[in-house]
């Protein structure tokens, strides 16, 4: 069984070949969001679990993905890394299934399971013929309470996190890099801590600590169920109200309130030296807002400064610095806006032949000066709204991509009818918008530069050039 940590950075949506396909080839044209095909079916269980249909007709398969609204962010501090370890204990058997069933009955219908968990979530998902959905309900609203935790399991599973902690981050200096940079661009907010967890508190998770996490979140009132895939609302809710909603209500939880981030006023720095490291690379970013805590407008159009500016072979730091001065081999921008919290801009290339880390620093740091200062073209921002447009259309290609989409924000407290109105908010911004959050939030002086480089050697001149 294979499990996954969710990066911070992870991009948003899923796409198809064909899909990405017509996305490269006809940006120009508009696109609109098929909102009469996109029917999409949200309810609640008497029990409070929360439950979201997306029908997809094209295949005789589903996918089913149980939400958590618990993950890395919330875990009771000196504790990082349980609500990953939980997520391998989920797979070690109930009071009414043992070890390894829930697999097997999986593996023998040949579907497909597996599970993540990110900073604000921890999702189980299974993609299975809808003749089988009941039986997945099934199993999977069992351990949502009847999951059986004993001394006899946690150590062995420990040491299984452990080593994928060795495997994913100690081993990969490009991970090390990330997890420092996310130590140093948060100063107070829990999404410094790295989800897997640090590896000396990891080293000292135990049978109680699983439990009290458990026990506190894993209830019907704090997961969304969401269906995607050849079924319908009403066979859903049948289903979901014979399995999930027997599943008792489990305590009220407080809202979710973390520590917040102060006032960022300070330029930093974080550099690491590898000799496993042949060509180095440069990260800069910054904090920024996510959908759920920015002002109105200001998401969209920080998604479509990170298009215009590095999303792919047509954005400005490409053209730039891989097509016409060849310092690059690749570059591009981020912005992770899809969490419960306040999130991340991150703008990031590699040199290429002879050109330095400090090139092709200069030339990203020109190209955000460039749209500061004189903003953006309302061709380029056109086809970058098309682009994000059919992003969104595209997911539909991959029953867990959707899925994920509606599961993420639904987890991170925003709705369907906010992500049914997206495309719409997209439309709507201009290109006055995406030059102001430039201005606001992309402030060098607020700013990580985070630099991976093969030996011992600080990147020089003048990191104050604007």
């Amino acid at each position: 069984m294979m499990h996954a940590v969710i990066h911070p950075r992870i991009l948003p949506f899923a796409f198809s070949m064909v899909a990405l396909q017509a996305l490269m080839t006809c940006d120009a044209a508009a696109v609109e969001f098929p909102q009469d095909k996109f029917e999409i079916e949200n309810f609640r269980l008497s029990n409070g679990m929360e439950v979201v249909v997306i029908p997809d007709h094209r295949a005789p398969t589903v996918t089913q993905m149980v939400w958590y609204k618990a993950g890395g962010a919330d875990e009771p501090a000196g504790k990082s890394g349980i609500a990953h370890f939980l997520e391998h204990l989920m797979f070690k058997g109930t009071t009414n299934h043992g070890a390894g069933e829930f697999g097997a009955r999986v593996a023998e219908i040949g579907g497909k399971q597996n599970a993540f968990t990110g900073f604000d979530y921890t999702a189980y998902h299974q993609t299975v013929t809808p003749e089988a959905l009941g039986t997945m309900m099934e199993f999977e609203a069992d351990r949502m309470r009847h999951l059986v935790l004993i001394d006899a399991v946690i150590a062995p599973e420990r040491d299984v996190i452990l080593e994928e902690r060795r495997m994913r981050v100690e081993n990969q200096p490009r991970a090390r890099l990330n997890e420092a940079l996310q130590a140093t661009l948060y100063q107070n907010h829990p999404y410094r801590i790295p989800v897997i967890g640090w590896m000396h508190e990891m080293e000292q998770l135990n049978r109680e600590d699983a439990v009290a996490f458990y026990e506190r979140y894993y209830a019907p009132n704090n997961a969304v169920l969401v269906v995607a895939g050849d079924v319908d609302a009403k066979t859903v809710r049948s289903l979901a109200e014979k399995s999930y909603g027997l599943v008792p209500r489990g305590p009220e939880l407080p809202q979710r309130v973390r520590p917040q981030e102060p006032e960022q006023n300070t330029k930093r720095t974080v550099v690491l030296t590898d000799p496993r490291v042949t060509v180095p690379s440069f990260q800069k970013a910054w904090v920024a807002p996510s959908y759920r805590t920015t002002e109105p407008g200001e998401a969209e159009a920080l998604e479509l400064l990170s298009e215009i500016l590095g999303g792919g072979t047509r954005s400005r730091i490409y053209q730039e610095l891989v097509v016409k001065q060849g310092i690059a081999s690749w570059g591009g921008a981020n912005f992770d806006g899809r969490s419960l919290d306040p999130s991340s801009f991150t703008i990031y290339g590699a040199p290429r032949g002879e050109a330095t880390i400090e090139a092709v620093e200069g030339a990203l740091d020109a190209e955000v000066r460039k749209i500061v200062e004189t903003g953006v073209t309302d061709v380029e921002l056109e086809k970058a709204k098309n682009r994000l447009v059919r992003s969104m259309i595209f997911a539909r290609d991959s029953q867990q991509g959707i899925a994920s989409i509606y599961g993420k924000a639904l987890a991170t407290g925003r709705t369907v009818d906010d992500l049914q109105a997206w495309p719409l908010r997209v439309r709507a911004a201009t290109a006055a918008q995406v030059q102001a959050v430039a201005r606001k939030y992309l402030n060098p002086n607020r700013s990580v530069a985070a630099y991976l480089l093969p030996r011992e050697s600080a990147p020089s001149g003048d990191k104050n050039r604007w």
